[in-house]
């Protein structure tokens, strides 16, 4: 897998700009590449989605394997250097910061990247100063992990949503 989709970014298409009544060619697309072996999400953020009662819910729970387990020990390991790191770095974040981000898929999703040598797509923004809550780009960037936007993954796959003529 070269890409794993963190939870906000089929949240935001499906809330946005890319409505699954809307675009469903976007949709369809994803489930494309993930057929091709070039994106995919994990289990958690399919069980973050299915505690919806929505589209994107239904569709998560139609698209069982669009979502990768993180049970594998690798993972399992990889997800135990990552909260060792953000243990270390707690004392300077906001109370409560480490065990909301260590409860969440954020962390798995993580793990599963640096176990497959996947990019990570997110919404979230590189942010030095952050301390209010840890986020995917400064933990993937400690770790040299790539990450990029739902846009930089859109021109990078050369995405096309043509109507038929």
């Amino acid at each position: 897998m070269n890409h794993l989709l963190d939870a906000n970014t089929l949240i935001e298409a499906k809330n946005r700009y890319y409505g699954m009544t809307i675009c469903p060619g976007y949709w369809e697309w994803l489930l494309l590449k993930n057929r091709a072996l070039t994106l995919a999400s994990i289990a958690p953020v399919r069980d973050e989605l299915t505690r919806g009662n929505d589209e994107l819910a239904g569709w998560a729970r139609e698209n069982h394997g669009f979502f990768h387990s993180t049970t594998d020990q690798i993972t399992q390991e990889a997800f135990s250097r990552i909260a060792e790191l953000v243990a270390h770095q707690a004392p300077k974040m906001k109370v409560g910061a480490m065990e909301d981000f260590l409860s969440g898929a954020d962390p798995w999703l993580i793990a599963k990247a640096m176990t497959t040598g996947a990019t990570v797509v997110t919404h979230e923004v590189l942010n030095y100063d952050a301390k209010r809550k840890f986020i995917i780009p400064n933990i993937c960037e400690q770790l040299d992990i790539p990450f990029l936007n739902t846009f930089e993954l859109l021109h990078r796959l050369e995405a096309k949503f043509v109507l038929p003529v």
